[in-house]
C-alpha cells in the first residue's frame, strides 16, 4: 500500500500520541492537544498516511517571517528506512520555502546526522543550546 503526505493533513491527538509513542520509546497516554497547538502555532504540519493509518508527521514551526523549524518528525518503526521521513521534510521543506521562508532548522541527535544530513539535505552548523 503506498504511503501519502498531506501538508495541513487531519490527525486527531489520540493517533499522534500512540505515532508518538511508538517512534520515540514511551507508553502512550499523553493525547496532549496536538490539534490546538499546530493549528495555533504553526506554519504548518506532514501528515504520513498508510490508507487511515498516520505512519508519519512533522510539525513546521516558524517566527512568522523567514526562519521555520522542524520538530518532532517521527515515522513508524515498523515503516523506517522507507522513504516516509525523507517525504515528511521534503514536502516540509516545500511547503516553508513557498511560505516565503529562507531558513529551515533542525535539532537532532547524533545518531540521526545521517537522516537529516544525507537524506534530507541539511548542512551541519555550529549551533547552541540552553537546557531549560
Amino acid at each position: 500500500m503506498t504511503v501519502e503526505h498531506i501538508w495541513r493533513g487531519a490527525f486527531d491527538n489520540t493517533e499522534v500520541d500512540a505515532l508518538h509513542a511508538r517512534g520515540f520509546g514511551y507508553e502512550p497516554g499523553d493525547a496532549a492537544d496536538v490539534w490546538g497547538r499546530v493549528n495555533d502555532h504553526s506554519l504548518g504540519w506532514v501528515c504520513a498516511r498508510r490508507g487511515d493509518e498516520l505512519v508519519g508527521f512533522v510539525n513546521v514551526v516558524w517566527d512568522g517571517g523567514v526562519h521555520a523549524f522542524v520538530l518532532d518528525t517521527v515515522t513508524d518503526p515498523r515503516l523506517r528506512r522507507a522513504g516516509i521521513g525523507a517525504g515528511l521534510v521534503r514536502l516540509a521543506t516545500e511547503r516553508a520555502r513557498d511560505a516565503g521562508c529562507r531558513w529551515l532548522h533542525v535539532d537532532f541527535e547524533p545518531h540521526l546526522e545521517p537522516f537529516y544530513l544525507r537524506a534530507c539535505g541539511f548542512s551541519p552548523t555550529r549551533a547552541g543550546l540552553i537546557a531549560l
